[in-house]
């Protein structure tokens, strides 16, 4: 029998992916039986769980894959020279997660996955790991607003990170619970809480910028 090519079994897994996205943004994560999967996908039970043995493993796919694809965009940006402001970041942002938040958009389980880590600590393992490389890239964001004089050379970059960090989950509840909130209103509040592209603090020393960088 011919080989089954890792292309065809990457599209295939996809195609599971995307069912299980699709049944947990309409029924959500608990009310969703590995059958509604099947069906959406129109696979077997049996091809389905050749790549997937369970519910969790679905969830852990798509929390991973979304992690993912927010750190990508987030370290293409961050990585610009000019560096961007906080507000031109969350601009940045904003505009995908419009693109995903759509009836079937994948930004809608991030709320669900949320939820489900406060009770389920094998989902909270994906959802925690998530959250961790987020913070970590606005960690990255903030050594470098600190090397540019945006912050005082005493910053605590962690805690800056820390709260930076609240401005995307902010957005997302926001923007999909309250349903009135406009974009271009979220960018003005961040960039007059943030003016940090006409700010500058002395620039800080080669000794406490090596302090700053990450372990």
């Amino acid at each position: 029998m011919p080989r089954v090519s890792d292309e065809h079994l990457e599209r295939r897994r996809q195609q599971i992916l995307d069912a299980a996205r699709v049944c947990f943004v309409r029924k959500g994560f608990h009310q969703t039986s590995m059958q509604d999967v099947f069906t959406e996908s129109g696979l077997s039970a049996g091809a389905v769980y050749r790549y997937f043995k369970s519910k969790d493993d679905l969830v852990m796919a798509l929390a991973t894959t979304a992690a993912g694809d927010v750190r990508a965009r987030m370290l293409e940006f961050i990585e610009h020279d000019p560096l961007p402001t906080p507000a031109e970041l969350i601009a940045h942002m904003t505009d995908w997660i419009y693109t995903q938040s759509g009836p079937e958009g994948r930004i809608r389980l991030a709320p669900q996955a949320w939820s489900l880590a406060l009770t389920d600590a094998q989902a909270a393992i994906p959802v925690r790991n998530t959250m961790t490389g987020i913070r970590a890239m606005w960690r990255e964001y903030a050594v470098r607003m600190h090397d540019a004089g945006w912050l005082p050379a005493d910053s605590d970059l962690d805690a800056v990170a820390a709260a930076l960090f609240g401005l995307l989950p902010g957005f997302v509840l926001q923007h999909l619970l309250m349903g009135d909130l406009d974009s271009d209103q979220y960018i003005r509040g961040v960039d007059t809480l943030f003016p940090y592209g006409d700010r500058r603090y002395p620039a800080p020393s080669p000794a406490e910028t090596a302090d700053a960088a990450p372990a």
